[in-house]
């Protein structure tokens, strides 16, 4: 009986063409409900995972122990290194912002592309986006065109550690930093202003028009004895400012290196690359001031607000959120009024609607 049962297993696992005989067989059925599957034909195993399931399972494993590893890692640079590692996560939550940036306007250029879209009609969010990225990509190709040499990147380092605010975009600075370097900045622009100040005043006998000569002697008289000037007293100015002696093309080249440092912008240019920056920048903030005027301050988040007025003169960090909103607010329905002949009244309102204004002077 045993080796009949021998001879019927190795006939069903190798095929074996030899027949068992009717006793063999006999026996076999009567004792296969006690074997159950013992002597069934072998099944395919469910275990066995396919090429994908094998790259997906192993991907998962790598980045599971890439974020304990990470983990440990921070938790042993925090310990050990309390103050390198306050710089190291700034730097890495930095870059992760930056390339955020990067992706984003991607698909705002990639969205232009596509269906023909100028600048001026995007969504003022996308304006922005995209202006501010420009200046940040210019300042990192600076630091990518002197890392170039070899071993050049190890004095980059260094050179990044020292000078932050020269070198290094607001994404990688501390939040302290981001206050000091913004004041910083201001401080550097005003000192611009008496200069332009200056320049309005010794252009007033050039005004062939007598009541324009009396508003701009107003205008500078109330704003030397610090007072705010309404919307109607720089408005009235828009002659003065649409041609000679104070338009764009008029204006002289260390009026137009002032007018820079007022604008955050470099003045150590030729006369005419000045002027160009100046109605490009100008003209960029004039189609903010178009979109914004579209959207509403009021959809503005409070660091939106603070972010447009320091981009238009006003130091805001240091300025509560009303107040802000209101100043945005003046300065819009000045640049809403304006043609684009113009710009050169919006190009000087950086001074005179920022220098007096309530909390601005510090």
């Amino acid at each position: 009986m045993a080796l009949s049962r021998v001879c019927w297993a190795r006939a069903a696992l190798w095929g074996s063409a030899v027949t068992p005989g009717p006793y063999v067989t006999r026996k076999l059925q009567l004792a296969r409900p006690r074997a159950g599957l013992a002597w069934g034909a072998p099944r395919s195993s469910n275990l066995h995972l396919s090429p994908k399931a094998d790259v997906k399972s192993l991907i998962s494993y790598v980045v599971t122990k890439t974020k304990v590893i990470n983990g440990k890692y921070h938790r042993f640079l925090g310990r050990h290194f309390p103050r390198f590692y306050v710089l190291y996560t700034i730097f890495m939550k930095g870059l992760q912002m930056f390339w955020a940036d990067a992706k984003k306007a991607r698909r705002i250029k990639t969205y232009m592309w596509k269906h023909n879209v100028k600048f001026h009609q995007l969504s003022y969010r996308e304006m922005e986006h995209l202006r501010q990225f420009r200046r940040d990509v210019t300042k990192c190709l600076f630091l990518g065109i002197i890392s170039i040499p070899p071993f050049a990147n190890y004095l980059v380092f260094l050179l990044m550690y020292l000078f932050p605010r020269q070198l290094l975009i607001q994404h990688f600075w501390t939040p302290k930093q981001q206050i000091d370097f913004l004041d910083i900045y201001h401080a550097l622009r005003k000192q611009s202003h008496p200069e332009i100040l200056g320049y309005l005043e010794r252009v007033i006998p050039l005004v062939s028009d007598a009541g324009l000569r009396w508003h701009m002697t107003e205008l500078c008289t109330k704003i030397q004895h610090g007072t705010h000037p309404a919307i109607h007293d720089i408005l009235a100015l828009r002659e003065c400012f649409s041609n000679h002696p104070l338009g764009m093309n008029q204006l002289h080249a260390l009026q137009m290196k002032a007018l820079s440092r007022a604008m955050l912008l470099t003045p150590y240019l030729p006369s005419f690359l000045l002027r160009h920056r100046l109605k490009t920048h100008t003209t960029v903030i004039h189609q903010l001031d178009k979109a914004l005027a579209k959207l509403g301050i009021g959809h503005l988040t409070p660091q939106e607000v603070k972010s447009a007025c320091y981009l238009r003169g006003l130091n805001s960090t240091h300025i509560a959120e009303e107040r802000c909103r209101t100043w945005l607010g003046e300065w819009l329905q000045i640049s809403c009024s304006l043609k684009e002949a113009e710009l050169s009244l919006l190009l000087h309102n950086v001074v005179l609607l920022s220098i007096n204004y309530t909390g601005s002077r510090r």
